[in-house]
């Protein structure tokens, strides 16, 4: 299926592709997440490759986000929740607080509508290369994604400098109350893993 990418923004590109070709939701409802940080060091709670109540470290991670009803909905493939779930379950479950997170591990999320991700993306999976040339992991059988202009600009969507790149940088506090209107849902729920960081 389309979700065979080892990278998260692969499987985004093409879940927005996917509703673009069967209308199956309006594509201005629709927002690709770019999770990452200065320091590409991002934890996020429930994803399949964690263990229990660990988070896994991502250098950052890409979502899609619904946002055209009362409670928006996130589409993670990579996570142990509901597919779609909830925004407020997301932030109290994967998101979680960054009260007891030391800084460099606070998150900055990327906000781009899905048409213009689908119109700028490209990536010519060098990133999935070792510094030999040999695949990290066996890529997806489907050609790269790139656009006539070019043929890689990942870093202008993983980078947390508001300055550059597509959509706006939002903190984690200021993304939840943009999409979901609060920021208790998140701060209920903290780890005693992420207090040792």
């Amino acid at each position: 299926g389309w979700w065979e990418s080892k990278r998260s923004e692969e499987n985004v590109w093409k879940l927005c592709d996917y509703v673009r070709k069967q209308r199956t939701a309006p594509l201005e409802h629709l927002f690709v997440i770019f999770i990452s940080n200065e320091t590409r060091t991002v934890p996020l709670w429930k994803q399949k490759s964690g263990h229990g109540e660990l988070p896994v470290i991502w250098d950052y991670h890409v979502i899609l986000l619904q946002a055209d009803q009362s409670d928006s909905l996130v589409y993670d493939l990579d996570s142990t929740l509901s597919f779609p779930c909830s925004l407020k379950l997301y932030a109290a479950q994967a998101l979680r607080s960054e009260s007891d997170i030391r800084p460099e591990y606070h998150r900055k999320f990327r906000v781009v509508p899905a048409d213009s991700f689908l119109l700028n993306f490209a990536s010519d999976r060098s990133h999935m290369r070792n510094s030999d040339g040999s695949w990290k992991m066996p890529p997806p059988t489907y050609a790269p994604i790139c656009t006539a202009e070019c043929q890689m600009n990942l870093d202008g969507f993983i980078n947390m400098d508001p300055a550059i790149g597509w959509g706006v940088v939002f903190s984690l506090n200021h993304f939840l109350q943009r999409y979901i209107g609060s920021t208790s849902s998140a701060s209920s729920s903290s780890s005693s893993a992420a207090r040792s960081w």
